[in-house]
């Protein structure tokens, strides 16, 4: 019983367990990596914050930071302009993101213009701040205006400056091929490190099928990490030869960061090997539990997605929902082979005298009823998304149905407008009275037509309650249409009463015409 309360993380059915022991070295990895990666960044962006300001000086121009102020586009124009000795087109007003991206876009388009090759970088890049791509524009820049641009002159006093500047940018760029240079070894000589530590730390948990699962999937996981070092180590090696030979003065300092690197990665394949020979225990058994422990890992992760909630609010989005289930969907088919796989596993298990005890192997399979549950809620999810992309679909139309019927009652109601705004009432009673007729005309078609209008009202109060993604669109074009209904109805009223008026007028000088007539 002591020697069962003993046993590593991995005996504990619990794959978090086991995590656990490597979180530390790996958190603290990530964290001097980019510590260092960091630290280069702000290196490269002092220095050429500087090149950019020694340039922008010949026209009362200076930045502070680098990523910030070339956002808005109009620093960049003008350093373009100052190294170019060219008039870019002038950059547009405003401070909203379009005007920057246009900005932007103008430099950009001068650089392809000037067949500078830009690897990658678009205007949203430097307007969005990307530090890396910013960085790489302005070292585009300085390689195409600062060392190409020396050309033989008859001027002794241009060819002295520009030969000057070119020797200052030179000089610039091997200071700073060796700074990276060196972060570069440093960064690689602590993943060395820390990968050879995180292996020793577990060599001594190779005594039980916990420890053994820990070693196979540290080997697996450093493994792969070597095919990816190996040749980024090579290639640092002849980088630094290169340097140390341009630069023999600073020799020792180049080449001893990579000593130090070469012991280290010793180091490191000699933890390796200690892993290799420490590893007795290989079969059936271990195969099967890091199969298990893959597969339900995706598991717990599929069911997590299948699981989403997330509910479409239009079409497009319904749509792109859909694909990316159809997508879930084929990934989980694509696992079946290995659902059966392992279950096959397990029965073998089970008639065979195993090492690991019955009741954390069952407490392991237990976990694989959960692949019933995933399909059933797959399936319920597909429906769900189907029949939101059905109402979708069906918002969509009612849409275009609105925006039809809209448009015809805007026009409608503007020729309605313009009618009962004219007072052509004519000059005789019967004129008048005829007037009065064509007026109750309208009103008897402008009543008929309100049933028209509150079809479009229906429309749009069915696609807010349905809640239809462009809502705020919908009730704006419904309330105006309503308040130009509205409108029309006070016009043709103000219109009856003038007409009535100039009526009952008309009958009175009818009148005073009979009453002469007769005294005549």
């Amino acid at each position: 019983m002591e020697q069962q309360n003993n046993n590593g993380p991995w005996e504990n059915p619990d794959p978090r367990v086991w995590d656990d022991t490597t979180a530390t070295a790996k958190l603290f990895e990530c964290s001097r990596i980019k510590a260092l990666a960091d630290e280069r960044d702000a290196v490269q962006k002092k220095t050429f914050t500087k090149w950019v300001n020694s340039h922008l000086a010949r026209v009362s121009c200076r930045i502070g930071d680098l990523y910030a102020d070339l956002r808005d586009g109009y620093v960049l124009t003008r350093l373009l302009e100052v190294l170019s000795g060219e008039q870019l087109p002038k950059p547009t007003r405003g401070r909203m993101r379009i005007h920057s991206l246009e900005n932007v876009d103008k430099a950009l388009q001068f650089l392809k213009e000037q067949r500078v090759h830009l690897e990658n970088v678009g205007s949203h890049d430097i307007v969005d701040g990307n530090h890396r791509l910013t960085l790489g524009l302005i070292w585009t820049i300085i390689l195409r205006f600062q060392i190409q641009v020396i050309k033989i002159k008859t001027e002794d006093n241009r060819e002295t400056r520009s030969a000057k500047d070119a020797l200052l940018l030179c000089q610039l760029s091997s200071v700073l091929k060796i700074q990276n240079y060196l972060l570069e070894c440093g960064e690689m000589k602590a993943q060395v490190r820390e990968k050879r530590k995180a292996i020793e730390a577990t060599q001594s948990g190779g005594g039980d099928l916990g420890g053994v699962l820990a070693l196979q999937r540290r080997l697996s996981t450093m493994e792969a990490a070597l095919v990816v070092l190996e040749p980024r180590l090579v290639e640092l090696q002849r980088e630094g030869e290169a340097l140390a030979a341009s630069h023999p003065g600073r020799a020792l300092e180049i080449l001893l960061p990579f000593e130090q690197i070469s012991e280290e990665w010793e180091a490191l394949k000699r933890a390796l090997q200690g892993c290799e020979d420490s590893l007795t225990v290989a079969g059936r058994l271990q195969q099967f539990i890091q199969d298990l422990d893959n597969f339900l890992s995706w598991l717990v992760k599929t069911q997590a997605a299948v699981a989403s909630e997330e509910v479409p609010d239009s079409l497009a989005e319904a749509e792109r929902l859909l694909n990316q289930h159809a997508a879930l969907k084929e990934e989980i088919n694509g696992y079946e082979e290995d659902y059966a796989k392992i279950q096959a596993a397990s029965d073998l298990l089970a008639l065979e005298e195993t090492e690991v005890p019955y009741l954390s192997l069952q407490q392991w399979l237990q976990k694989l009823d959960a692949w019933t549950c995933l399909e059933k809620a797959e399936h319920e999810r597909e429906v769900s998304l189907r029949n939101e992309l059905i109402r979708q679909e069906k918002l969509e139309l009612l849409a275009q149905r609105f925006d039809h019927k809209a448009v015809m009652r805007e026009t409608w109601l503007n020729e309605n407008q313009r009618l009962v705004s004219q007072d052509n009432f004519g000059y005789d009673l019967p004129a008048v009275e005829a007037a009065m007729k064509k007026h109750e005309a309208i009103e008897a078609d402008i009543s008929s037509y309100q049933e028209r209008i509150q079809v479009v009202v229906e429309l749009a109060l069915e696609m807010e309650s349905e809640g239809y993604y462009d809502t705020k669109r919908i009730s704006a074009q419904k309330d105006n249409i309503l308040r130009q209904w509205e409108l029309l109805t006070e016009l043709v009223r103000a219109r009856r009463a003038r007409l009535e008026q100039n009526l009952a007028l008309q009958k009175i000088f009818q009148e005073m015409v009979y009453m002469i007539d007769w005294m005549e």
